[in-house]
């Protein structure tokens, strides 16, 4: 699959800039790039040395293009692995599209999408979930996920991977060597290591599928429903969350038709707040079709905000409890917070009621003026708490890829069919099989195991530069 020919792409963002980047790797790149390159001190780049700059011209015969820098970088010690030679031109599209041309007519073919990280992949400078941890980074929005990322791209994922695989591997080429002394009956695999091995195996494997919950939502952001009567505010907080006039605010019930969707960073983690329509019985079609929305848009949330008028609630609050009680039988496992907004309203002593009045509910409760903004950071630090973020303060490894989850749920399966035929004394031969397929999905997540299918479906995801 590894073709050395030279490819070319743009490595910064397409359109007008301060300066862009242009991109060769393979094994005649030097060449290639040298060809086009006059150096203002008449330098012959293929014998620099490698991690060297050199001012110059891009010439087309006689025609100059532009005055770049180029960077050498010889393989292995480059990201590809091969000889990698990137042109710092000016942002002119007009010039990027000039350089490339040029460099196409001397020998060099456009980029796939990822292909220079597959071929850093290829040549063994990364290995699979490294590999894909590079697009997780360059997709990277808040603190979080850039952490999750670097901390994968750093190996911290694979490492661990590959310990728990190279030990099952040596317990596996033991497990084979008895079926070569069938006849003799004798045992090189000590049981009871392999069992306590097992059982390690077991307790990582869980702990890594368990934090794929909190990985996805940190990476794709956590969906936060602000829901209530119309008129109540959800538009109101939602701009004061975002400190910005994103939703319209009016007196008028039923402003908002349709769901509005926003994201914020809390604490480096992404919320995206999504204003519903408002829950009411309506005869307008186009609002109705909105509230049916809004209980599509709930079933989708991580956490649901509900939002009363606090002049309305102190007034109605037996007909809002049962309102309450029904979204929390509705939806028993999505974390509910009440909001009480226009808070400026209420006195002390109304406060206390309300407060003993959903006491034995069990929920959550802020009291808050979105107009004043009053409360609002209380409500923030209440979002960040539902973010079991210990495991990033830790440092410990965290699940955020499904290809990944998936190969670990299948990786679990066999050790338990393993740990169980361990326990249940069941053939050597046998036991060896599952051994096998358990080695075989820990082999893919890094890459040790790859078909062409694989690896095409997930550098399709990246970007051409990269």
């Amino acid at each position: 699959m590894l073709n050395n020919d030279a490819i070319v792409a743009l490595a910064t963002p397409s359109g007008a800039g301060a300066i862009a980047i242009i991109r060769i790797s393979g094994q005649e790149a030097i060449t290639i790039g040298n060809s086009v390159f006059k150096s203002i001190k008449n330098k012959n780049l293929l014998n620099q040395k490698t991690h060297t700059l050199h001012l110059g011209h891009i010439v087309d015969d006689a025609k100059t293009l532009d005055e770049v820098l180029v960077s050498i970088f010889k393989g292995p010690n480059s990201y590809t692995g091969e000889n990698t030679i990137e042109i710092s031109c000016h942002g002119s599209t007009y010039i990027q599209q000039q350089i490339i041309q040029l460099l196409l007519r001397k020998g060099c073919r456009m980029a796939d999408p990822g292909e220079f990280t597959l071929r850093a992949f290829l040549n063994g400078k990364l290995d699979l979930s490294q590999a894909e941890a590079v697009a997780d980074l360059i997709s990277s929005d808040n603190e979080a996920s850039h952490q999750i990322a670097m901390q994968q791209m750093r190996g911290g994922f694979s490492n661990e991977i590959a310990k728990l695989r190279e030990e099952l591997l040596n317990f596996a080429s033991l497990i084979e060597l008895e079926l070569d002394f069938a006849e003799e009956d004798v045992e090189f695999a000590d049981r009871t290591q392999f069992h306590e091995l097992l059982n390690r195996i077991e307790f990582v494997l869980k702990r890594l599928i368990d934090s794929f919950a909190v990985g996805n939502v940190i990476k794709n952001g956590i969906p936060v429903a602000i829901v209530g009567e119309p008129n109540v505010g959800k538009s109101t907080l939602l701009n004061a969350l975002l400190n910005e006039e994103r939703a319209i605010v009016s007196e008028i019930a039923g402003t908002t038709r349709d769901t509005i969707e926003d994201e914020l960073v809390i604490g480096g983690i992404g919320f995206r707040f999504i204003d519903t329509a408002g829950i009411r019985e309506t005869k307008d079609v186009v609002e109705s079709i909105g509230i049916k929305k809004t209980f599509e848009k709930i079933e989708q949330a991580q956490v649901v905000l509900y939002l009363f008028d606090s002049l309305k609630f102190k007034v109605q609050s037996s007909e809002y409890i049962v309102e309450i009680e029904k979204i929390k039988n509705q939806f028993p496992l999505k974390p509910l917070v009440v909001v009480i907004n226009k808070l400026d309203l209420l006195s002390n002593l109304e406060i206390n009621t309300i407060q003993k009045e959903l006491e034995s509910l069990n929920i959550k409760l802020i009291f808050l003026s979105a107009k004043e903004k009053i409360g609002v950071d209380e409500l923030k630090n209440q979002l960040l708490s539902f973010v079991n973020t210990g495991a990033l303060r830790n440092n410990e490894t965290i699940i955020t890829n499904t290809r990944h989850y998936d190969s670990l749920l299948k990786a679990l399966d066999e050790v338990t069919k393993v740990k169980y035929g361990l326990e249940t004394n069941l053939s050597s031969d046998l036991m060896a099989l599952d051994i096998r397929e358990a080695l075989y999905h820990f082999g893919m997540i890094t890459g040790q195991v790859t078909n062409d299918e694989l690896l095409g479906n997930i550098f399709a995801n990246f970007c051409i530069g990269k």
